[in-house]
């Protein structure tokens, strides 16, 4: 399960990070036409994303020790959102052997490292501000 799991991440990973650079490439993310911006099936796309991003949120929540990592990744994952996601969980998931139990990486608590929530908050922020 750990195996297919890391596959799955990865192709999430990489698949967001070539549309998101695709789209940069097109267009700024603030030049989103107003009749885009203005749809009902844009909001409640949006809406589910950014809830979906708050669920996940808060199972990291309970993972991460440290309340500055905890920020850090609720940030991160607000400005990111599945690129922030799924390299938290591939993080997670080789810490362990491929043949260790998925519950170990569901329930295993982390000491709270803030270098990657931080550098990925600082990415996004930075992002934003160029679009």
């Amino acid at each position: 399960m750990i195996l297919f799991l890391r596959a799955l991440f990865i192709l999430i990973l990489a698949s967001m990070l070539a549309l998101t650079s695709w789209a940069g490439l097109q267009c700024s993310l603030m030049h989103i036409p107003r009749e885009v911006l203005t749809h009902p099936w844009f909001i409640a796309t949006l809406a589910d994303a950014y809830w979906g991003f708050i669920t996940f949120y808060v199972w990291v929540a309970w993972k991460e020790n440290s309340l500055a990592a905890r920020l850090l990744w609720f940030f991160a994952i607000v400005l990111l959102g599945n690129i922030a996601m799924s390299t938290y969980v591939l993080i997670e998931l080789f810490r362990f052997p491929p043949s260790g139990l998925l519950r170990d990486v569901l329930v295993r608590r982390n000491p709270g490292r803030i270098g990657l929530p931080a550098a990925f908050t600082l990415l996004g922020l930075a992002v934003y501000w160029m679009a």
